[in-house]
Order: structure tokens, then C-alpha cells, then sequence
């Protein structure tokens, strides 16, 4: 049986998605690679990973972006108190991000 472009299966394969979410986990070395991870990921063409990868590097992009968000929030703020809870929530926060996406990923579910 010959197989042509338009029959031709997508595979999941979760090995780069695997190694973003460790690069998210580094992410108290300076956000840096952190910041490589979501260089990589919007790099990424949904159209090419199947449902499973897109879900979870849709879910890792949107948990970078929040992080910066909260960060940023957090920087902008004038009083220290308010500052570091923002911090610490944002921190918390994307920690259960990755967890839980990286278990699910092991798992081989979509988030």
C-alpha cells in the first residue's frame, strides 16, 4: 500500500515538549531559559504536532506569557510587600502550571 501526503498520520511526538517544560522548570537561572523554551515554542507550527503537543504547547506558551505578566506586575508595584506576594503567587502559580502539564504530558493526555 502506497501511502501519499494527504494520508499520512500525524505522530505526537512528546520529546521537544518535554524538554520545554524543563527548561520552564529553570527557571530561577535568570528566566533565561525560560525565555529559550518560549523562543522554541512559538517557533513551533501547531499545524505539524498533533492535538495532544499543540494542547500542551498552547498551555506552556499561555503559562510563560501569564508568568511575564505577573512578574511585570509584580516589578511595577511601589510597595515591596504587595510586590513580593505578587511574586510569590506568580510563582506559585506557574509551578502548578508546569506540574501539571508535565504530568499530564507523561501521561499522554492533552491539556
Amino acid at each position: 500500500m502506497i501511502s501519499t501526503t494527504s494520508q499520512r498520520l500525524t505522530i505526537d511526538d512528546p520529546s521537544l515538549a518535554h524538554l520545554l517544560y524543563a527548561l520552564m522548570t529553570a527557571f530561577p537561572l535568570f528566566f533565561l531559559p525560560t525565555l529559550l523554551g518560549l523562543i522554541i515554542n512559538l517557533g513551533q507550527k501547531s499545524s505539524s504536532s498533533g492535538a495532544m503537543i499543540s494542547s500542551h504547547l498552547r498551555w506552556q506558551r499561555h503559562s510563560t506569557i501569564g508568568f511575564m505578566v505577573l512578574g511585570g506586575v509584580g516589578f511595577s508595584l511601589s510597595q515591596i510587600w504587595l510586590s513580593v506576594i505578587i511574586y510569590l503567587i506568580a510563582t506559585l502559580w506557574f509551578c502548578h502550571r508546569i506540574l501539571k502539564g508535565w504530568l499530564n504530558l507523561t501521561d499522554g493526555a492533552a491539556i
